[in-house]
């Protein structure tokens, strides 16, 4: 590492090296109140210069508007990024905000070609089925992913909130880059299993929001009252009332633990998260979101901070107190099938 870029990992068994921390998009469109273009693009050219190489948007971003935005950084920069978009969230044509779930063939070949025509590119670097929808047969769906590589329209494949086993049987069709679920010092319940299976099977863990959408950073105490109307994070069971109050004292040990190191809040929450890639002995590449070149610089700074096991051993009980859900409706989630 040199003049503050960041070291790298490689992304699953047969993948290429990439930064050892991504960059999530999404906030860049839609779901966390207003947005900056201008900023954003300035935050997506920051990234790169220190080493960010790892771009991840999907289909489900703003209804395709997060693809068409990052689609101009893309290829400008094409030779030097990873591009990770995602599948399986459809929208209804009749119910524009709803969301359900679609892993069948027909609509993978469909999505793909979607994106593809959105960003613009002719291949997809990693791909994702973002969520699992239980009436498919993954291995129908990996299947037809499978046809996409020898197709040429999908370099690697990857997963999103599933499950041991579903990664296993996954990785049986074809093999299997990355899985993404949420990690973090408030989210911990793939530790149990599917942490195990990835190392196992050489998969790359690549974490979102680990930084607990905002809240372990401390920018936020009760969205409610803090955040703006059209934020997400209003929706969300831990980040509201009693839950919310609750969750904001249990951040009093990443305080002081960035106080020793000088750090921020979000600094130590990240530093946790890129140390489980010793701790589980797996690649591990968090993609933190934001729209600010200051913040990519916080965060890809948080790759450098060692937490000692003292400071580990504070920081470990902390997933087991927090109050509420992550989502308010968690069957979209890998939880309840584990």
């Amino acid at each position: 590492m040199t003049n503050g870029t960041i070291g790298t990992a490689a992304l699953g068994d047969q993948g290429p090296e990439v930064g050892v921390q991504g960059l999530g998009c999404m906030g860049m469109s839609f779901a966390y109140g207003p947005v900056d273009a201008d900023a954003s693009r300035a935050t997506l050219e920051r990234a790169l210069e220190l080493g960010v190489t790892l771009y991840d948007t999907a289909d489900a971003y703003g209804a395709g508007d997060n693809e068409r935005f990052l689609s101009p950084f893309f290829k400008a920069h094409r030779d030097e990024v990873v591009i990770a978009t995602k599948f399986a969230l459809a929208i209804p044509p009749d119910e524009p905000t709803r969301r359900i779930i679609r892993n069948d063939p027909p609509y993978v070949r469909q999505a793909v070609e979607a994106s593809l025509k959105r960003l613009d590119v002719d291949v997809i670097d990693l791909y994702y089925m973002h969520r699992r929808d239980v009436n498919v047969p993954i291995e129908e769906t990996v299947g037809v992913m499978a046809e996409l590589v020898r197709e040429g329209k999908v370099k690697q494949l990857g997963l999103s909130e599933v499950t041991a086993a579903e990664l296993r049987a996954a990785h049986a069709v074809h093999p299997i880059a990355a899985v993404q679920s949420e990690w973090s010092l408030f989210s911990r319940d793939i530790e149990a299993k599917v942490v195990p299976a990835a190392r196992e099977l050489g998969v790359t863990l690549v974490p979102y929001s680990p930084l607990g959408r905002g809240f372990l950073t401390g920018s936020f105490v009760d969205a409610e009252q803090d955040l703006t109307a059209d934020d997400f994070r209003r929706q969300h069971p831990r980040f509201t009332g009693d839950n919310a109050a609750a969750n904001a004292s249990l951040l009093e040990p990443i305080r002081a633990i960035a106080e020793a190191h000088g750090a921020t809040l979000g600094q130590i929450a990240l530093a946790w998260v890129q140390q489980r890639a010793t701790v589980h002995g797996l690649p591990v590449v968090p993609i933190p979101g934001t729209r600010k070149p200051t913040r990519v610089e916080e965060n890809t700074a948080a790759t450098r901070i060692t937490l000692t096991e003292e400071q580990l051993a504070q920081l470990e009980p902390i997933a087991a107190k927090v109050a509420g859900t992550r989502y308010a409706d968690m069957t979209f989630t890998s939880a309840g099938r584990e």
